[in-house]
């Protein structure tokens, strides 16, 4: 068994661990699918529906949360049965069967039930994934790993939105406000990546079985995880209690005057600076103490908020909008890896159910205060609160770079 984990480890693509370059395609074409149509959805909801920011936020929020508790559970049923592979595939397929659905929504209880579905099967596969990633990566590579991973993300998020562009262009170009039949037309165009995304998974990732099975006999608590990973759990759940949702940003971008193509090709670069800077964070990420690097990146995205916050003018939501890429891309897949860093390799699908958990139940209140923080004080209050937890949370995990590992 050891040395079939070290085979794997030791197989790669361009450089890349097998399934972290596996996973990292399936990703493209996932966030293919995704960013056509969720990204769109706020602005579906609030122009065709009439919804209110409140509804929105508790949308988003339910969504998250939704997802939150199955991470949890997924990544500690993955290390219970010492299987992964399935769980991501179900996961995946539940996405690609519901995603279609959003072609017929009519009102904001049927997006709210569609984007249940969705983010159950985000919940699903989400752990069991990041596990599958980091028990075939070498723990110097991490990082790396990762950081492609991410990486991937908003290139697929890229093209897509290049071709949602294209479409915005040829048919309402100068539109203020998106309609149904644009939509609709964006929801038919990101069925089939997501097809595609599920045959890489099952005819090319590969599963992996922890090496010590007694080790595998997780409880589905803190007991057994050391004092920095708590306090880490700690910090990002503070940090996510201020992080609502992009759709406000995007709310907000409409808001300043934008029209639906110029969002589109703003959130195209904003996806750019992302993918740019994701992979060379991972990797540096291999060198200094990923700490510093999440820092650097709630610090990022203190700033920026509070910039949306502030911002009156066009060009200032278009220039902050298209910088907030390197909060992801400083952030997302060091946090992933830096969870590798303090558990063993058998408890890692119970440390990333306990690390998507906590962003995601933080996640519900976070939406859901933003949007009434938007409805009742200003369109800036959520993003000026976002900005000063973000500080303080940065100020904590400082302190975590010096604590020594129990």
């Amino acid at each position: 068994m050891k040395n079939g984990k070290n085979n794997l480890e030791e197989k790669k693509i361009l450089g890349i661990p097998w399934n972290a370059f596996i996973f990292g395609f399936v990703s493209f074409l996932n966030d293919f699918s995704s960013e056509l149509t969720i990204r769109a959805l706020p602005l579906f909801l609030k122009n065709v529906l009439n919804a209110k920011t409140s509804v929105i936020g508790l949308i988003e929020g339910v969504a998250d949360s939704t997802a939150t508790i199955l991470k949890i559970f997924s990544g500690y049923l993955s290390d219970k049965l010492n299987q992964r592979k399935w769980l991501v595939t179900i996961g995946y397929g539940l996405s690609a069967l519901s995603k279609p659905l959003l072609y017929y929504a009519n009102n904001w209880v049927f997006v709210l039930i569609i984007r249940f579905l969705d983010r159950v099967g985000k919940g699903i596969r989400t752990s069991p994934r990041d596990a599958l990633i980091a028990n075939t990566t070498k723990k110097e590579e991490l990082g790396k790993a990762f950081g492609f991973n991410r990486a991937m993300d908003p290139a697929g998020a890229i093209l897509a939105l290049i071709v949602g562009s294209f479409i915005i262009y040829f048919t309402s170009k100068n539109a203020l406000k998106l309609t149904q039949h644009l939509f609709q037309i964006l929801v038919l165009v990101s069925i089939f990546p997501v097809f595609v995304a599920l045959f890489l998974i099952i005819a090319f990732a590969v599963d992996t079985k922890n090496q010590n099975p007694s080790a595998a006999k997780v409880n589905l608590s803190l007991k057994g995880f050391d004092k920095k990973f708590k306090l880490y759990l700690l910090t990002i759940s503070i940090f996510t209690l201020g992080n609502s949702s992009d759709a406000f940003l995007i709310l907000q971008a409409q808001n300043r005057g934008l029209t639906v193509l110029e969002i589109f090709l703003m959130l195209a670069a904003f996806n750019l600076i992302t993918t740019l800077s994701a992979y060379p964070a991972g990797i540096l990420s291999d060198r200094i103490k990923r700490q510093y690097l999440i820092v650097m990146g709630w610090i990022v995205y203190a700033l920026i908020y509070l910039g949306f916050g502030l911002a009156t003018k066009t060009y200032q939501i278009v220039a902050l909008y298209i910088l907030y890429g390197l909060y992801y891309g400083l952030t997302e897949g060091v946090e992933k890896a830096l969870v590798a860093d303090l558990v063993p390799p058998e408890k890692r699908g119970t440390a990333y159910g306990l690390y998507n958990g906590a962003v995601g139940i933080f996640a519900f209140p976070a939406s859901l205060v933003a949007g009434f923080l938007w409805q009742y004080i200003s369109p800036s209050a959520p993003f000026i609160f976002g900005a000063i937890l973000a500080i303080f949370a940065s100020v904590m995990l400082l302190k975590v770079v010096n604590m020594k590992q129990e």
